[in-house]
């Protein structure tokens, strides 16, 4: 018996935060319904590669789902989906405020005719506050929320994350957990309740060591300005001879230790405390005077914490990867298939199905009406 099974989630998200979240749900055993538009579905499903009819992003992120088209400005879809919403444990939707309830589905309305729906409703700024309509995508949520300031050079021009921190970090993770404690609380009370996602405001916990200096010491950190954020030569990316990169992270002093021994540093610049700056040029220079195969090799099996940079071609044919069996999983649309997304599910407590297809738009769509 999975952990999830039995529990029936109505998806009404596009694109990334609520679909992932969705998906960690039914990989678990929950049976995952997407809402979607008729005739074009998920915006998602457009993306580029193709795999099958759709994106190999939207297969990525609705294995094993299933789907209903539906318009939901119709003058009926309330009614249409009544008898759904009465056998539904979770609602997922990531409009932005006010959306659901214009068109009849705000959480005030069906937990009339579902009281023990838990309903998260996921945005970029939360229900509440002066910037709740507002429109903006990951990248501005990190700007608002202080994080892209410290992503930057030692000059403070920001850096470019080119990964979804907020939506999946700030989205779907928090998304999860909230559910995840609503239905045990619902154990207890019988009742569901209303779940507020708010991206941005879950960022900050990303950022908990510079909040503790910020609201302690006054001393708000800065690109370039931290142990973390540049200032220090114990964790920086060291460029090699051929073009490649070193991650260098050996903060405390006993891998410092192992790391000055092993590029055969300077004594003179061991205490890095005397001349933080000296110490990471000479590191620098150290680092760049060999190619990225001599430091590979160099680090090899030393307890030093560090590692040569992979892109994610290389990353994904790892040996420890590979050992760790992650992409063993498929995902197939039509004929095609490829490697499932590797959701931070224990096996223990995973669906074990080896390939699982994405919903083809309103496969399902003859649950509407029926109460099935």
């Amino acid at each position: 018996m999975l952990p999830l099974a039995g529990i029936r989630v109505l998806d009404f998200s596009t694109l990334l935060p609520g679909p992932m979240a969705g998906l960690f749900l039914v990989e678990a055993g929950a049976e995952v319904i997407k809402i979607e538009r008729p005739g074009t579905g998920d915006e998602m499903r457009s993306y580029s590669p193709r795999l099958g009819e759709d994106s190999a992003n939207f297969a990525l992120l609705n294995r094993g789902k299933r789907s209903i088209a539906i318009d939901l400005k119709a003058p009926d879809a309330v009614a249409q989906l009544t008898s759904l919403i009465e056998r539904t444990d979770v609602l997922i939707e990531q409009f932005r405020p006010g959306v659901m309830e214009r068109l009849g589905l705000g959480y005030a309305a069906l937990s009339k005719i579902n009281p023990r729906l838990i309903y998260c409703s996921i945005t970029g700024f939360g229900q509440t506050g002066p910037r709740r309509d507002m429109a903006a995508h990951d990248l501005n949520y990190l700007a608002l929320a202080g994080l892209l300031s410290l992503t930057g050079d030692r000059e403070g021009t920001p850096g470019m994350p080119h990964m979804s921190i907020a939506d999946i970090a700030a989205g779907t993770y928090p998304a999860l957990i909230n559910v995840l404690l609503a239905l045990l609380q619902r154990q207890r009370t019988g009742q569901g309740c209303r779940l507020d996602i708010s991206m941005t405001d879950n960022l900050f916990v990303l950022a908990y060591w510079g909040l503790a200096d910020g609201f302690a010491a006054g001393a708000w950190p800065t690109a370039g300005s931290a142990l973390t954020t540049g200032a220090s030569p114990r964790y920086q990316i060291y460029r090699t001879a051929d073009g490649g990169y070193l991650s260098a992270g050996p903060i405390e002093q006993r891998f410092w230790d192992v790391f000055c021994r092993l590029i055969e540093l300077d004594e003179a610049l061991r205490d890095d405390a005397k001349d933080p700056a000296a110490a990471r040029a000479g590191v620098a220079a150290r680092i760049a005077a060999y190619p990225t195969a001599h430091w590979r090799q160099v680090f090899e099996g030393q307890d030093a914490c560090c590692a040569i940079v992979a892109n994610l071609a290389e990353a994904v044919r790892d040996p420890h990867v590979v050992a760790r069996k992650i992409f063993d999983r498929h995902v197939s649309a039509g004929a095609e298939t490829i490697p499932a997304l590797p959701v931070p599910i224990d096996a223990a407590l995973r669906d074990s199905a080896v390939i699982k297809s994405a919903p083809r738009l309103g496969a399902d769509s003859g649950l509407v009406g029926s109460g099935g």
